[in-house]
């Protein structure tokens, strides 16, 4: 007897529909599954037998042939084993054989027929949704995931037993209750810049930063603070809205990380991976094609601590990602394209030692190995970066102030002024920051007057900079308007964002 189940792939963040045929016919007992299926889904076999005998059902002693459609796709990992159950006892009549075909069915089995915990359920409703299905059997420890999905009705199962006794009509399960992001949503305690003595030219400029989207490199002896800032950062970041939230979930689901207790991602991603991280575990791939640390920070931050002990290769990859906002993973049999609209927030020493140019220590350091030091970040990936800050020791007077720091409170409410004139600025466009302004919208946004069309002139020809850093100039003395609330750029803003870049000629040149 033949018997088919729906259920869904995954090709990065895109599902699509996967037919289960299931064919039970004379011959020899054995069990054969095509259609490109990789080494997780052939193990399958003993899992669903087991699972199925394990429920209380008899396992045919037939021949058994599972075909997953379309057969010209690879399939991989263990979505596809409750579907295949499924179909193997809707072919033997121990289920309803057209009641199955209703739903798409997710889940991987356990041997004693408990529904495990699958990964991408999220972007799976979500194109499923898009393709017509509006009935899904998931687990029971997706439902939180799969409860911000609207228009859909979706059964959460704890077994294959009872997914079967749901089918049959034995057995009634309630769909899930559709939750509201708002009202749900988690607040989670950041470092405060409340907390941070001194630092106050540095506090401004990654102020600057989170308004417009700025990408940030640090430079300063150890213990001057850069990491601490870093970390704070977040906290003066805008909420994420519903949609970034679920363009944020949907990768983090597909990379197997999401906390199946909140079901969505509510705070923006602050990542920052070890300097000893592979090229693959940076932009994504490897056997599976899973996002990497740049797109598991899409919306939200990713933190390079001593940028250069990292490897060239590793960091070089960031180019892309950094212009563009997405990375394209190119395999033999795919290609796959995440987002990856990430806030680089980097930190290094001045020179191996650290102390090059530090009113309290003395460097050691010859000019050759400073020179190889600094030479580990190429001139076009710093030419990616809007502002340089020098960040040195805090004073001891700075340390033992009884002066209240500015709270991150205070601080985001700026952020979020400057951010709401972007937003109305770019409606109706796929811009949301001034950082990411293409050039014919920093033509019309970023007008300057004679005075301080002069002053960038000779700023570009003193500090012989490119055609990109004078864009990203003028982006940075967009988004310090912005925070003044002025319409126009003026002979300050301007000032101020070329002081963020002569940094980069200090240091690098």
């Amino acid at each position: 007897m033949l018997a088919k189940t729906f259920s869904f792939g995954l090709i990065g963040l895109k599902g699509y529909n996967v037919v289960v045929e299931v064919d039970i016919g004379g011959g020899l007992p054995s069990f054969d599954l095509v259609g490109l299926a990789d080494t997780s889904i052939k193990e399958s076999k003993e899992r669903v037998k087991s699972a199925i005998k394990n429920s209380g059902y008899e396992y045919p002693i037939s021949k058994i042939t599972i075909n997953l459609a379309p057969a010209d796709i690879k399939k991989e990992g263990p979505i596809y084993d409750l579907a295949i159950a499924m179909g193997i006892l809707a072919a033997s009549s121990s289920a309803n054989f057209e009641k199955v075909q209703e739903y798409v069915i997710l889940g991987e089995l356990s041997l004693d027929g408990t529904v495990r915990k699958i990964a991408g359920v999220l972007p799976i409703l979500i194109s499923a949704r898009e393709n017509g299905f509006k009935k899904f059997i998931i687990p029971h420890e997706n439902c939180l995931e799969a409860s911000f999905i609207s228009g859909i009705e979706v059964y959460p199962v704890f077994s294959l037993e009872q997914a079967i006794n749901f089918v049959n009509g034995e057995q009634t399960i309630e769909p899930i209750v559709t939750s509201n992001f708002e009202s749900t949503k988690d607040k989670t305690e950041y470092n405060d810049f409340a907390s941070v003595k001194g630092q106050y030219s540095a506090k401004r400029a990654l102020e600057i930063a989170a308004a417009g989207g700025h990408n940030v490199l640090m430079i300063g002896p150890p213990g001057s603070g850069k990491t601490m800032l870093a970390k704070c950062f977040p906290s003066i970041l805008p909420d994420m809205t519903f949609e970034e939230a679920l363009e944020v979930t949907k990768i983090h689901s597909v990379a197997g990380i999401l906390d199946s207790k909140q079901g969505i991602v509510f705070n923006r991603p602050f990542r920052s991976p070890h300097h000893t991280s592979t090229i693959i575990s940076l932009t994504g791939g490897g056997r599976t094609s899973k996002p990497g640390e740049i797109s598991v920070a899409h919306n939200g931050v990713l933190f390079l601590d001593e940028m250069p002990e990292y490897d060239r290769h590793t960091i070089e990859a960031l180019r892309q990602p950094l212009e563009d906002g997405v990375i394209t993973i190119a395999r033999n049999d795919q290609t796959i394209t995440y987002p990856a609209n990430f806030t680089l927030i980097a930190s290094m020493n001045p020179c191996p030692c650290g102390y090059y140019g530090s009113k309290i220590n003395q460097c050691k350091c010859t000019p050759s190995q400073i020179n190889r030091y600094r030479s580990k970040l190429s001139g076009p990936l710093m030419d990616r970066i809007d502002l340089y800050l020098e960040v040195d020791n805090v004073t001891y007077s700075d340390l033992t102030s009884k002066r209240t720091e500015e709270s991150s409170e205070n601080i985001k409410k700026r952020v979020n002024f400057a951010r709401k004139i972007q937003l109305e600025r770019f409606e109706g466009t796929k811009t949301f920051s001034n950082s990411k302004m293409s050039p014919a919208l920093c033509k019309k946004y970023c007008l300057l007057d004679c005075e301080s069309e002069k002053l960038l002139e000779e700023a570009f020809n003193n500090l012989k900079l490119s055609a990109r850093a004078h864009n990203r100039i003028l982006k940075v003395a967009r988004t310090i308007a912005d925070l003044d609330g002025s319409e126009n750029i003026e002979l300050q803003h301007l000032a101020e964002a070329i002081q963020y870049r002569s940094l980069d000629r200090k240091f690098f040149n």
